[in-house]
């Protein structure tokens, strides 16, 4: 089950948010709280604030365990843009944008946490069965993420563009 917390109208840049809640996604949420509690950031105390009504939204509306939760997804959008004039020099002047952001956290219990130690386990099992697969006289199937291309020479770029 999904949970979600909303902080409308944050009285910040969303630019500076999002440094901060990327580093927050996938994970459980006793982590994330105590890496934003050590996040000496403005936007990680308004992110905590965020996460922590999130968690009472589960523990209160849908009855679920706050030790089972995980940020799902961390989203910040932007807000209306307040804009003001400072004087400058000869008469003239220039814009001041003071942005603000909407944090959006949702909270899910249905996620698997993917530790360090699983995710290890998991290459060597890879490993393990390309191995096999080699032994036994069949090519080794590459996936889409590890197949690279290789670069084009300044060569045979030169020639299709006179083409």
């Amino acid at each position: 089950m999904e949970v979600r917390s909303i902080y409308k109208y944050a009285r910040i840049s969303p630019f500076k948010v999002r440094e901060v809640t990327r580093e927050i996604q996938g994970l459980p949420v006793s982590a994330a709280l105590d890496l934003l509690s050590f996040t000496p950031k403005k936007a990680a105390f308004l992110i905590g604030k965020t996460l922590k009504s999130a968690v009472a939204n589960a523990e209160n509306n849908a009855n679920l365990k706050p030790d089972s939760l995980v940020v799902k997804e961390a989203i910040v959008g932007e807000g209306p843009t307040l804009k003001r004039m400072m004087p400058r020099a000869r008469g003239s002047g220039s814009r001041i944008l003071k942005r603000t952001s909407h944090i959006r956290i949702v909270l899910s219990d249905e996620i698997e946490v993917e530790t360090r130690e699983t995710r290890k386990k998991k290459r060597e099992q890879e490993k393990k069965e390309s191995r096999k697969h080699a032994i036994a006289g069949e090519p080794a199937e590459k996936s889409a993420t590890t197949a690279k291309k290789t670069p084009k020479t300044k060569k045979a770029a030169g020639k299709k563009a006179k083409k």
